[in-house]
């Protein structure tokens, strides 16, 4: 059975995306909605790594490389300025659409091992992912004009 390694790699691009929420939340501090809201996502995605640990006992969690490849591909660390927070903002987005897209995968895998306990863990935070998501895309459309136009 394949499942563990989904869930070592949803397991690990939680804990990556978690990582990433804090440094540009403090990086940019400024923007104090930037600093609670990413604190507040770093708690969440810390939770949904925490809620996947029995299953990952339960399946023998594989842990892959992927997901730290990909952290590091796209969060090589925050940058500056208004443009810095949007290419960050950016980045948090495609980290938590790999997420969605591990939830919904793990997910369909939980609907084949019919494991009800699983999939309702699946079922909140794939949920939660896509407000993580939305944030995201509203606060990027927030900032693009003021970095893209407007700055010097």
């Amino acid at each position: 059975m394949h499942l563990a390694h989904y869930l070592g790699l949803l397991h690990r691009a939680q804990l990556n995306l978690a990582d990433a929420f804090r440094q540009v939340g403090a990086a940019h501090g400024e923007e104090p909605d930037v600093f609670h809201l990413c604190e507040q996502q770093a708690k969440r995605c810390d939770g949904y790594a925490e809620q996947l640990r029995p299953f990952a006992e339960r399946y023998a969690e594989e842990a892959p490389a992927e997901p730290d490849r990909l952290h590091s591909e796209l969060f090589r660390g925050t940058r500056t300025g208004g443009i810095g927070l949007l290419r960050d903002l950016q980045d948090l987005y495609l980290m938590a659409a790999e997420c969605d897209i591990c939830w919904t995968i793990v997910g369909q895998a939980a609907y084949g091992a019919r494991d009800r306990e699983l999939l309702a863990v699946v079922r909140r935070c794939e949920g939660e992912t896509a407000m993580q998501l939305k944030w995201l895309r509203t606060r990027m459309k927030q900032a693009a004009p003021q970095a893209l136009v407007v700055a010097e």
